[in-house]
């Protein structure tokens, strides 16, 4: 069988193994800005090293550049011990390009994905990574990943998914178009791209 012969109806039962339950609702809290926070209970002294010490003692507008959005997403990167080079995608490119382009996994290895953003006004709280993954056009995979809550600071946080086996096999190898996005309890699309995966027997095309 060569490789990417794969049925519909294959990945239709791929598809349905990999199905997670829908999470419970959740209702995020009310939504504040960073001077509010800061103003709040300014008189407890204890409340408010507390505060710095996650919030940084900087003052609420320490913004450089006062159109830029309140989260940037700059990049992802496959970790993977084996690879022989990195695998980085910069979010702050041409989005578009990654369409038509692919990592290459070797079947079977373990990676992380790591995504690196920025908060840069206010507090931003649930954040999530939520990942689908498609073959010949059919749905296979849905992933979420709480990032969690996060304020304003100059320097860029990283997020790290848990480790992820590459499919293996001769019906795993072939093309996976994967859907990514960064949002929020609020729903907001911080950002959203697409970018392909080639499962592969070996790391040479």
């Amino acid at each position: 069988m060569a490789e990417d012969e794969v049925t519909p109806e294959q990945l239709t039962a791929i598809a349905a193994e990999n199905e997670e339950p829908e999470p419970v609702n959740y209702k995020p809290p009310a939504q504040k800005s960073m001077k509010e926070i800061q103003e709040l209970d300014k008189d407890d002294e204890s409340l408010r090293k507390y505060k710095e010490a996650l919030l940084g003692a900087g003052p609420a507008e320490a913004v450089l550049d006062p159109n830029a959005p309140n989260v940037q997403v700059t990049r992802m990167t496959l970790l993977c011990d084996s690879a022989p080079n990195p695998l980085v995608l910069d979010l702050q490119g041409d989005l578009e390009a990654f369409k038509k382009q692919g990592f290459v996994l070797k079947e079977g290895v373990e990676y992380k994905i790591q995504i690196n953003f920025k908060v840069n006004k206010d507090i931003v709280s649930g954040l999530k990574y939520v990942q689908q993954t498609f073959r010949k056009g059919i749905r296979i995979d849905k992933s979420d990943y709480m990032v969690g809550s996060y304020g304003p600071r100059p320097n860029e946080y990283e997020f790290l998914t848990t480790m992820e086996e590459a499919p293996k096999g001769m019906l795993a190898r072939g093309n996976y178009e994967i859907k990514s996005k960064f949002t929020d309890d609020d729903k907001h699309d911080h950002l959203s791209w697409e970018w392909n995966l080639n499962i592969k027997k070996d790391w040479k095309d």
